[in-house]
């Protein structure tokens, strides 16, 4: 206990140290460039007063060693050189590399870190994947590694200390922070709507945080080690997460993201296997040999049932994901439902704008007034939903929750007017965390008279065809 409080106190000085200039944070003796993050102690989470945080940030007190980090986010260059291939959705070498899933950051590391004459960190076998905290190469940061990083002292939702704008960050500059609840007077805003570029941008395009770090928020998000859960509230040295789980997490919001999910404490959560064209990695190194042991990822095991029975459930307000629901039932003949509230959302579009953002606000869960009867017949749920201020509408969340999901394949599929999926399979993958996320298809609006081939090519993708 002890030395549990010296190693607080000891870190907590080294970070008061840093913030005093004595310790600076862009110093580095490393050949790569990457930046010099001191140890030091922080309040990791949000306070509840913060606006759209999410019950998982809760705030607590965490202590981490000094490490290493890069300055930027892996570049397509980089990538390519080390793996041999490009699996970005946007083509630029200076571009990040996105596209990739967790186990490929992994290899990354080790590749990387081969590449440079180091020892390489991870160990990859069937059971899952070992960390070897001594080793000397490249890795993902802890989540709280990140936070501390992507923070630099600072303990408001941005890193600028103030909100961000298009000018300052690339993601869905139309929606910055606080939008929603302002959207039809938007003059009160501290920062204003601005320029979407629906794309990734050249790393390192805007101002650095504190510490040297670029596009900590925007671009693309970055894989983290930790398997998502709750805090551990003891303990809070150095942490790693759960030591098993079925969602990794990553941090700092992408270019379609819109600001309230680009926030210091946001967390989101997918699958080992998952890729998307708005996540990448940024890679650190120990600094110095305080770490020692052996940490093992293991997916616990979901189980998945066999079998291709499937049930296609849908939200729809304007008839849009009605339209690709039908179309999704004629070609599969699975059995339908439509997931509705028994108080319907405003027929006026503004009223309706603004009930789907305080019902998404609260964190309500609508009454349904359909119920599936034998939830226990169906392996595959293909869920539908249009996308409503970057993630799912609430009755999607009632739905979630009224149903065991355990070793089902839930996959969605989503209408929307620009941001793809926003963060909705984030929030899929936590309210159903024992499910198997599938390939999802995303349709602007009605999806035009390609919609029924776009049907068709995602339903072979994820063989139910």
């Amino acid at each position: 206990m002890m030395k549990r409080i010296f190693e607080i106190m000891f870190f907590a000085m080294l970070a008061a140290f840093s913030m005093s200039g004595i310790v600076s944070a862009q110093e580095s003796d490393q050949a790569d460039g990457f930046l010099y993050i001191p140890g030091g102690s922080f309040q990791m989470g949000s306070p509840e007063t913060e606006n759209w945080r999410i019950d998982d940030e809760v705030q607590h007190e965490v202590t981490v060693l000094p490490f290493y980090i890069d300055a930027y986010e892996t570049t397509q260059e980089e990538y390519e050189r080390l793996m041999g291939v490009n699996p970005g959705t946007f083509s630029g070498e200076k571009l990040p590399v996105e596209n990739i899933s967790w186990l490929d950051a992994v290899n990354f590391a080790n590749a990387k870190s081969l590449d440079a004459g180091l020892t390489p960190v991870y160990t990859v076998t069937e059971e899952g994947v070992s960390w070897d905290r001594s080793a000397n190469g490249y890795r993902l940061p802890t989540e709280a590694e990140w936070e501390y990083a992507c923070r630099a002292g600072t303990v408001t939702p941005f890193n600028a200390e103030k909100s961000l704008d298009a000018e300052e960050a690339n993601f869905y500059g139309h929606y910055p922070y606080e939008i929603e609840e302002n959207y039809f007077n938007n003059s009160v805003l501290e920062a204003r709507p601005g320029k979407y570029r629906q794309t990734t941008i050249t790393v390192g395009s805007f101002s650095p945080n504190k510490w040297g770090l670029y596009d900590c928020h925007g671009n693309v998000n970055e894989w983290c080690w930790d398997f998502y859960g709750e805090y551990d509230l003891e303990n809070t040295v150095d942490p790693t997460g759960p030591e098993r789980g079925t969602r990794h997490v990553y941090r700092g919001g992408g270019w379609n993201d819109f600001a309230k999910n680009m926030r210091s404490a946001y967390r989101a959560a997918g699958q080992t296997d998952m890729q998307s064209f708005n996540l990448g990695i940024r890679l650190v190194r120990n600094a110095g040999s305080e770490r020692s042991g052996v940490v093992t990822a293991s997916d616990r095991d979901l189980q998945t049932q066999e079998g291709n029975r499937i049930l296609v459930a849908f939200f729809s307000w304007s008839g849009n994901t009605r339209r690709i629901a039908q179309e999704i039932q004629q070609q599969t003949g699975a059995d339908i439902i439509e997931v509705a509230p028994i108080h319907p959302y405003s027929s006026d579009y503004n009223t309706c704008l603004m009930e789907a953002q305080q019902d998404q606000h609260d964190k309500a869960r609508p009454e349904l007034a359909n119920h599936v009867a034998h939830m226990d017949e169906y392996d595959v749920i293909l869920l539908g939903y249009p996308n409503w201020w970057a993630s799912i509408p609430m009755p999607i969340a009632s739905f979630l929750e009224e149903y065991d999901f355990a070793g089902k394949r839930i996959i969605p599929f989503c209408s929307h007017g620009g941001g793809r999926f926003g963060q909705s399979i984030t929030a899929i993958a936590k309210l159903a965390p024992n499910s198997d996320i599938g390939n999802g298809l995303s349709i602007h609006y009605s999806g035009g008279s390609s919609m029924p081939d776009d049907v068709s090519a995602w339903l072979t993708a994820n063989g139910l065809k």
